[in-house]
């Protein structure tokens, strides 16, 4: 590999991201002045989304939202895998088209991500939108010698080929057998590491024309055929669950790097940590998932993020029973201080009082190192700890309650989980009325009628705080 083109990029903002290639923490680089280029793994559609993929999703939407806070142009692209072995057996599993199962997944998917709050990806790609650039990628890699045909059966990438790969996981080819992700099997593949770049069709399946006959793409020729299309043959950050680092990362780079002759494919990889149940990684394998669609029934989307929050992207976490009970406890916490903010800033009798910009410095700091989000929810609570203190002792003015509000709004505008879905929240109009009728005894001291109102609203999952200027009613 003499004479291959280096990443030229330049530093672009004082932000650290933790490097999975080069495994240290680096700034943020840019081929394009100004630009951020960004790609991540999107979903296989072929069933909803878990908990642990959502995760991901819904850490690089944080990611994403404070590269932009911060004031850098990012453009952030996501592929949608819509052909696959997995979708394929599904179909043929519950007697649809691979191509109806794929669309109404990827529709489910995105209303899935909508639910959750997950609004910066720039564009979705589908594979199926890129044969004709995956044929030619496909083709470069068989006219430079570094793929092979495998009659009846399809095209294969030679990882004997590329001396580098395994450099991402740390792994030789020899250790290619024991990949974490999918792996194709082929009896007559030279190298048990081998992956398909092209499989030719069976009956029944999907397939296009190609100089080989009837097939479909492998998975991983479908990332740098799109990616290439956006960004060329170099880019500024890929991300992904760690799961996805062997062999689909590594193969994406022996592809693009064999094609274009450029290294490397990309500056910065960043991955995620699994989220874990009793220990193990959530998945669908596995069996022990629960989709996103299915916490959402009983839980806020807030909760999720918050949740998510609390630990640090990079690492694991174990979803269990008592920590969503931790963080609802803390969630109420947080919306208690908000609304006393809000009542307190919109006070008639302005009490002395100064706002402070330390806290949003302590938050800025935390975020521009690999996005310490536990370490930035601390400076978060460090706010409302001081502020409900002030409050207490009356001294907090309405100027110092709005500069607090504009700190947590900044926040939110990253975090999404504060004011996002509090603040497009709809009362139902007979909740209104029961809210009526509550204050309305509650000014006639009949006590006895207002707890029932009130009882009443909790049983239609409600709750009402009484404030100076009337009761804030919210969902529980």
């Amino acid at each position: 590999m003499k004479g291959n083109v280096r990443y030229s990029g330049r530093t672009m903002a004082d932000i650290t991201l933790f490097n999975s290639y080069t495994r240290k923490k680096e700034n943020v680089h840019s081929l394009k002045k100004g630009k951020l280029s960004l790609f991540v793994c999107g979903p296989t559609v072929y069933n909803y989304v878990h908990l642990g993929n959502a995760r991901t999703y819904a850490s690089f939407d944080m990611i994403v939202k404070y590269l932009r806070f911060s004031g850098l142009d990012v453009f952030y692209l996501q592929n949608i895998t819509d052909i696959d072995d997995k979708i394929i057996a599904q179909a043929n599993e519950t007697g649809v088209s691979a191509q109806d199962l794929a669309l109404e997944f990827e529709q489910k998917y995105y209303q899935d991500m909508q639910e959750l709050g997950v609004d910066s990806v720039n564009e979705y790609a589908r594979a199926t939108d890129f044969i004709p650039e995956i044929i030619a990628q496909v083709n470069i890699l068989l006219e430079k010698g570094y793929a092979y045909d495998i009659s009846g059966d399809g095209i294969y990438y030679d990882i004997s080929r590329f001396e580098d790969y395994g450099k991402l996981a740390g792994r030789t080819a020899e250790q290619a057998d024991d990949g974490v992700s999918r792996i194709d099997e082929a009896v007559e593949k030279r190298n048990r590491g081998d992956f398909a770049l092209w499989k030719r069709s069976k009956e029944g399946e999907p397939s296009w024309e190609s100089p080989w006959g009837e097939g479909r793409p492998g998975w991983h020729i479908e990332d740098t055929a799109i990616t290439e299309k956006y960004f060329g043959p170099q880019y500024d950050i890929h991300g992904g669950a760690r799961d996805l680092i062997f062999p689909h990362h590594e193969a994406e780079i022996a592809q693009m790097e064999a094609i274009s002759g450029k290294k490397p494919l990309v500056r910065t990889w960043m991955h995620t940590g699994f989220l874990t149940v009793q220990g193990e990684k959530m998945s669908k394998s596995k069996g022990n998932f629960i989709t996103a669609r299915e916490f959402l029934k009983d839980h806020s989307p807030r909760l999720f993020r918050l949740l998510m929050l609390k630990h640090h992207y990079r690492l694991p976490f174990d979803y269990t029973e008592s920590a969503l009970e931790q963080t609802e406890a803390e969630l109420r916490y947080l919306d208690a201080f908000t609304d006393r903010l809000r009542v307190r800033a919109e006070s008639a009798n302005p009490l002395p009082g100064n706002s402070s910009n330390r806290i949003m410095e302590d938050w800025k700091s935390a975020m521009n190192d690999d996005f310490n989000t536990p370490k930035a929810l601390a400076s978060l609570f460090e706010l409302a700890n001081e502020g409900n203190r002030l409050l207490d002792e009356n001294k907090l003015s309405p100027e110092h309650a709005m500069g607090m509000l504009s700190i947590l709004k900044a926040i939110d505008s990253v975090f999404s989980f504060l004011f996002q879905w509090r603040e497009n929240l709809v009362v139902p109009h007979e909740i209104q009325e029961v809210v009526a009728r509550r204050e309305q005894a509650r000014q006639e001291k009949n006590w006895a009628e207002a707890d029932k109102a009130r009882q009443e609203l909790e049983t239609l999952g409600w709750e009402t705080q009484d404030t100076p200027n009337g009761p804030q009613v919210r969902k529980k």
